[in-house]
């Protein structure tokens, strides 16, 4: 009897392995030569799609003649099986809803789905901009436009980076133990017509991304090959200009080998009463080339200097007994300049057609330098409060992932390994209190950090029919010390942190897809609060779950909705003017998130999310436990029309009024702001038009609780402090292509 089963078995799994035959692919875009990532490839009731490098694999039966592949934005294509392999070009066409296909393979990128149908849709004015591409991420910028935006998600005042990770290129963003605050987070040194792509994800729940990733994280991918030369100028009110020069470096003709050169100049007054002279220059150059059919380089440089002044944060009592108005100044001495140079290698290998790797080495030069003025004369009553903030940081990173993909009977298995190393090392990382700029009056804190972050992560995608599972974990090193000027001595400190993830997916059909995700995320602490500590509050972890869908109702109509729950540990406030990041105990924080995209017409197309978070500190006693700032509603949306050579959108922004302190005596103003564009092509040329603040609404774009005393005040007042948001704004622009 043994003997038969064994026999049947054979000729079973025989049988089996001759009808299993594997057709592999490449997808590339035929304009620009690039791969094509995330498309969907279907035959036989399967289901799969092209991975970073546009490659497939794919089981055919012996009788199967015909494959068909969909990506947005592209052309469906049908596809004839004869032989093992091919090189399959897609042609680009005019965006349609309808043909998006919900597929498991994609599953543990859902929001890239929204993502790509997003870019192809709405304006970018801006680098910084990118960040409102998430739905329910809100930014606020405080300090003359140099400074890196204040970020807002998943009910966290994130400050500048602390609990959202943003890499583009592969090249980290954030900057622990930074001057200014955990997790800096500037993004001007990107130049916005370059961005391919944006990635990004809510919660902690993927090994790829470690430190900072808590809220979520974002990804920014820029163009490997341009499709055009591009010269702009931009001009607007407030004496705004920019230009722009984007130049292929090599003809059009060679596809193997791409160069090109884009620059920017960018500056304003702003329209604050001290001008602001603000001014930017960005220049970035990328090289990449085919070495061979499995092998591929990308080398990228670039360089970004920032310099600007700035009035800063004004106290409501000042603006209502008429000493300043709202785009005035108590000290209009604040400013700063910063500066950043980024060098990256890339390789990019396929071992053969299911197995992917890539290196990457990244070099990055910064520096940073930045006066403000917090509390104008609480601490010195006859020179002011103003401080400076200031560092220069080396930042020398290297990255791997090796990603596997095979098929046993009918499930697929997906595995990635990945490691990496960074180290950030800082001289003269600097508080001082100063006065007009000029004097140094007290150093309050001087030293070197030298921080290292080794991490190693595992991850498996199992994809039986319509189930995904996806679980893995990381583990991230991380070595902090401090050498400190003020008090000589060098201290050092290491430790461990272990992330947990698992993922499950149900996709029912191809418009239908449920999900439940959970994760352990963490953010790192400051270093030079960490050495002090002795190693208690290093790497508080965050533990989150969303339980979500991403659905197609209609044929012309994709929504994404998702309850979700998050703790941490540890949350932390910075405070800048004294150089502490101050613990604030464990929070709570759960909501909803809820997108739609909407295909009206075949030019109309309406998007719109709508995002609720409640946040609590879990430690202090209720109607006390308010997290400062937490924004608890937001929505985005908008209309865009795009018919021939015409485009015109229409968008708004809302956030709700919220907790300004923890006892919510304070209250951080809500607003409501809408936007508008139109463009229009001929030829090789574009003009277009966009006007920010379409009804000249007064609102406030930072704001905070802030104890302060001005000039002759008898006594402190705490109360609202704030930084007017931009009323109406009118900019024209111009661009020839060719």
């Amino acid at each position: 009897m043994k003997e038969m089963l064994l026999l049947l078995f054979s000729v079973f799994l025989v049988n089996t392995t001759k009808a299993q035959v594997f057709f592999n692919g490449r997808i590339i875009d035929s304009v620009n030569n690039e791969a094509v990532e995330g498309a969907v490839i279907f035959c036989n009731n399967k289901t799969t799609t092209s991975a970073k490098d546009g490659s497939f694999s794919i089981s055919v039966s012996a009788t199967t003649t015909n494959i068909s592949i969909t990506a947005i934005g592209y052309q469906s294509l049908q596809l004839n099986t004869a032989g093992k392999s091919a090189v399959i070009y897609l042609r680009r066409t005019t965006f349609n809803l309808k043909e998006l296909v919900i597929a498991a393979g994609n599953a543990n990128k859902v929001y890239s789905t929204i993502s790509k149908i997003d870019l192809n849709k709405r304006p970018v004015n801006s680098a910084q901009e990118f960040l409102r591409y998430v739905p329910g991420l809100f930014i606020a910028q405080h300090q003359g436009g140099g400074k890196a935006e204040q970020i807002f998600l998943r009910g966290f005042d994130v400050d500048h980076g602390t609990d959202v990770q943003i890499t583009v290129d592969g090249i980290p963003v954030n900057m622990p133990s930074h001057a200014h605050g955990q997790g800096y987070a500037d993004m001007h040194f990107v130049i916005p017509e370059l961005v391919k792509t944006i990635d990004y994800g809510k919660g902690s729940y993927y090994t790829e991304h470690g430190n900072f990733n808590t809220a979520g994280y974002v990804e920014l991918q820029t163009v490997n090959r341009l499709i055009q030369n591009t010269v702009q100028l931009e001009a607007g009110l407030f004496n705004s200009y920019r230009a722009l020069a984007i130049i292929n470096l090599l003809p059009a003709s060679n596809k193997k080998q791409n160069a090109f050169l884009a620059s920017e100049f960018i500056y304003s007054d702003g329209p604050f009463e001290s001008a602001q002279h603000f001014n930017r220059f960005n220049i970035w150059g990328k090289y990449n080339a085919e070495l061979n059919e499995r092998n591929k380089i990308f080398i990228q440089a670039s360089v970004f200097n920032s310099k600007w002044d700035a009035s800063g944060q004004i106290p409501e009592r000042a603006v209502a007994n008429n000493s300043i108005s709202r785009f005035g100044a108590i000290d209009n001495t604040e400013g700063g300049y910063t500066g950043r140079i980024n060098f990256s290698a890339k390789l990019q290998q396929r071992l053969h057609s299911k197995d992917q790797l890539e290196h990457q080495l990244y070099y990055s030069r910064y520096h940073f330098n930045l006066f403000s003025n917090f509390t104008f004369f609480l601490n010195d009553a006859v020179n002011g409060d103003q401080i400076l903030q200031q560092e220069a940081r080396d930042i020398f990173g290297w990255q791997s992932n090796w990603q596997s993909k095979h098929t046993k009977g009918k499930t697929d298995f997906t595995s990635s390994i990945g490691s990496g190393l960074r180290f950030d090392i800082t001289d003269n990382s600097e508080l001082s209190h100063t006065k007009n700029k000029a004097e140094v009056l007290e150093a309050i804190a001087l030293g070197n950090v030298h921080e290292t972050n080794g991490w190693l992560y595992a991850d498996e995608k199992i994809e039986m029919g319509k189930w995904l599972l996806t679980f893995g974990a990381r583990v991230d090193y991380f070595h902090f010390k401090y050498s400190d000027k003020l008090n000589p001595s060098l201290k050092a400190q290491e430790q461990f942190i272990v992330s947990p993830k698992a993922n499950l997916f149900y996709t029912l059909n191809k418009t239908l897809q449920l999900y439940f995700k959970n994760g352990k995320g963490f953010h790192s602490n400051d270093t030079r609060v960490v050495l002090p500590q002795t190693g208690r509050e290093v790497l508080p972890a965050s533990y989150g779950s969303d339980l979500g869908f991403i659905w197609k109702p209609f044929k012309n109509l994709l929504l994404n909705a998702a309850v979700w729950h998050l703790f941490l540990q540890q949350e932390f406030v910075y405070v800048g003017d004294e150089g502490i990041v101050e613990p604030a105990g464990k929070t709570r924080r759960y909501g909803a998130d809820i997108s739609v995209r909407w295909q009206l017409l075949k030019q109309l197309f309406a998007d719109g999310n709508l995002n609720l978070a409640h946040t609590r500190s879990i430690e202090n006693a209720k109607d006390e436990n308010y997290i400062p700032l937490a924004p608890t509603v937001t929505s985005t949306g908008g209309i865009n029309y795009q018919q021939n050579n015409l485009s015109a959108a229409i968008r708004y922004r809302y956030i709700a009024k919220r907790a300004a302190n923890e006892d919510y005596s304070i209250t951080a103003k809500g607003y409501f702001i809408t936007d508008a564009s139109v463009s229009y092509a001929l030829y090789n040329w574009e003009i277009s038009a966009v006007a920010e603040n379409l009804f000249n609404s007064k609102w406030n774009e930072a704001q905070f609780a802030t104890e302060s005393r001005l000039r002759n005040e008898p006594a402190s007042v705490t109360e609202l402090h704030f930084t007017p948001g931009n009323p109406f704004f009118l900019k024209l622009k111009l661009a020839v292509h060719f």
